[in-house]
C-alpha cells in the first residue's frame, strides 16, 4: 500500500470515536484504549459520573496508549457525548420488539464506510452488566449484534475489538481496492437530531396521533426510520418548519421558523 493510501486510512478512521456508558472496570476502558490506538481511533470518551482509576487504566492501556488515557473525555449524559456525532453505532446482545433494526458488524460496515468522510461515527458501548439500555440506543442510526454460537454475551473490552477491527478492516480494503464508496455530504448531528425529534413528539402529540399511551413506541419507530435515511441540517430544519406550523395551526406555539 502507498503513503498516499495509508494516510487516507488513517484520516478515515480518525473520524471514529469509542463511546463507553458507565464502565465497572477501569481496566476494560484501558484495553479499549490500546485496542483504539491499534486501529487507529485517536478519540475515547466515557460517559460516567466519576473518572475510573487512572493506574489501572495505564496498566491495560500500556504506553502505545497513553495519551488516549491522557486525552479522555468523560461526560454526565450521553446526549452531551453524543452532541458532535452524525452517525452512531449501538451494540446490544439483546433482541426484543424496540431492538428491530439489528445485524452483525460486518454487515453494516458498507453503510459506515459512506459516512467517514464527512461526518463524525461513534460506536457505543454500554456497561458490562447489562449493555445498553433502551433510552440509551435510541441515540443509534443502527444497532448491531456480534454473532455468537451460544453464550452471546462478550466481554466490553472484547466487544471494542471487534467493532474496531471490522471498521478498520473494512476501510483498509476498500482504500487498497480503490472501491470505496461515494461520501455521504456532512448530515445534521445528535444535537440538531434530538431537537427535531422533541419537535415532532410535540407536532403528534398536538394532532392526536398517539393513542393510549404508545407514544414511546411510535417514537422508537420514528427514530429507526429517519435515523436509518441520515438528514442533513437543511432537512432537519423543513421538517422542524414543518412541525412548528403545526404547532401554530394548533395554537400551541407563535408562527416562527426555526
Amino acid at each position: 500500500m502507498t503513503q498516499a493510501r495509508r494516510d487516507t486510512v488513517r484520516e478515515l478512521m480518525a473520524q471514529a470515536a469509542i463511546v463507553l456508558v458507565s464502565p465497572k472496570f477501569a481496566e476494560n476502558v484501558g484495553s479499549a484504549a490500546r485496542i483504539a490506538a491499534n486501529m487507529g481511533i485517536n478519540r475515547l470518551i466515557l460517559v460516567c459520573r466519576e473518572m475510573p482509576d487512572r493506574e489501572k487504566m495505564d496498566r491495560l492501556a500500556t504506553a502505545k496508549a497513553a495519551h488516549l488515557v491522557e486525552t479522555l473525555e468523560c461526560y454526565q449524559e450521553l446526549g452531551e457525548a453524543l452532541a458532535p456525532f452524525g452517525w452512531v453505532l449501538g451494540t446490544s446482545a439483546r433482541q426484543g420488539r424496540k431492538r428491530t433494526t439489528v445485524n452483525s458488524p460486518r454487515q453494516l460496515m458498507g453503510e459506515i464506510l459512506p459516512q467517514l468522510k464527512n461526518n463524525r461515527v461513534a460506536l457505543l458501548f454500554g456497561p458490562e452488566d447489562r449493555g445498553l439500555a433502551n433510552e440509551e440506543l435510541r441515540y443509534c442510526n443502527q444497532i448491531t449484534t456480534i454473532p455468537t454460537v451460544d453464550f452471546s454475551s462478550l466481554n466490553l473490552a472484547q466487544a471494542v475489538a471487534i467493532l474496531c477491527h471490522e471498521l478498520h478492516y473494512s476501510v483498509l480494503d476498500a482504500v487498497s481496492r480503490s472501491t470505496f464508496p461515494k461520501a455521504v455530504p456532512r448530515q445534521g448531528n445528535k444535537q440538531e437530531l434530538e431537537a427535531m425529534f422533541t419537535h415532532v413528539e410535540e407536532a403528534l402529540q398536538a394532532i392526536g396521533f398517539f393513542k393510549k399511551g404508545d407514544d414511546d413506541y411510535w417514537m422508537q419507530s420514528i427514530r429507526q426510520f429517519l435515523g436509518r435515511i441520515g438528514l442533513k441540517s437543511k432537512e432537519i430544519k423543513i421538517i422542524r418548519g414543518v412541525c412548528g406550523q403545526l404547532l401554530w395551526r394548533d395554537g400551541q406555539r407563535p408562527q416562527k421558523r426555526t
